[in-house]
């Protein structure tokens, strides 16, 4: 599995994660719990660490921390989520409560979510990590018009992550966003890789380039993860999935060649 640095620590990371946003908010369902441990297990076989979650994904971080215990992968995992409300008390109350969901004493990664009360919650969290509370502080944003405001934030080079959206249909992030990343040496987690799994809808029925085998690769799911992945600045990409089979095929993305700056832009070329 391909691994990248956490550059204000030099940790190094496995560079496919794993999102939960959807996947895991199943609540008590045996039948999709039971699936999903299978996913979690096969997500570390495959070499995978990160997991990101959030409580605005309903029960998603219940669920992981619940799988993870059930299977005994926590000591295993890289556990990241979000605080997502307004004020210090509620911020408070809310990460302690999402550390306990996910069943962890200490939280790899706790992220702002969308920015929302930054300054407030950035108070608390810098003097959690000072007390070991958390390893790493981070920011998060989904869309692209967050794009030049976390370009500002990662600048001041005060925070160890940064998350939002990249894909080969999304490429918004490559023209100041990503430089700036490697530039302040900011840990970089890349969601919506799919955008929004609207990346399939336009391929499908279509078969894979001949050419794709050129970089090691045997899906389309795999084609869009290695065009994320090949850019230098990202440090982890989190698809989610709830079935197995397709977590396999996306941690095949972590393994083998990338494509170079020629085969990526005749990757965006071929894409209907």
């Amino acid at each position: 599995m391909l691994q990248r640095p956490i550059h204000r620590s030099g940790e190094m990371l496995p560079a496919l994660g794993l999102g939960t946003y959807s996947t895991f908010d199943v609540g008590n369902d045996t039948a999709e719990r039971a699936a999903l441990k299978e996913v979690l297990r096969l997500f570390v076989q495959h070499g995978g660490k990160l997991v990101d979650s959030s409580p605005m994904y309903g029960s998603s971080e219940s669920v992981v921390g619940d799988v993870a215990r059930a299977e005994g992968l926590t000591d295993q995992l890289f556990m990241a989520t979000k605080v997502w409300t307004s004020g210090r008390d509620a911020g408070i109350g809310q990460m302690n409560e999402s550390m306990r969901r996910m069943g962890v004493a200490r939280m790899d990664l706790m992220q702002v979510h969308n920015l929302l009360d930054l300054k407030t919650h950035e108070k608390t969290l810098r003097d959690w990590k000072a007390q070991g509370k958390i390893r790493y502080l981070g920011i998060t944003h989904y869309h692209a018009g967050a794009h030049a405001e976390l370009e500002r934030l990662v600048k001041t080079k005060q925070y160890d992550f940064v998350q939002f959206n990249y894909s080969i249909a999304e490429r918004e992030a490559e023209e100041r966003l990503l430089p700036a990343c490697a530039e302040s040496g900011t840990a970089v987690i890349i969601n919506r890789p799919f955008a929004q799994a609207n990346l399939f809808s336009r391929v499908r029925g279509r078969e894979l380039p001949a050419w794709a085998a050129e970089f090691e690769c045997q899906s389309w799911a795999q084609y869009f993860l290695k065009y994320i992945l090949a850019h230098p600045a990202v440090t982890c990409v989190i698809p989610a999935t709830s079935k197995p089979k397709h977590l396999v095929d996306n941690m095949r993305a972590g393994l083998g060649r990338l494509p170079d700056g020629a085969m990526r832009a005749k990757m965006i070329q071929a894409l209907p």
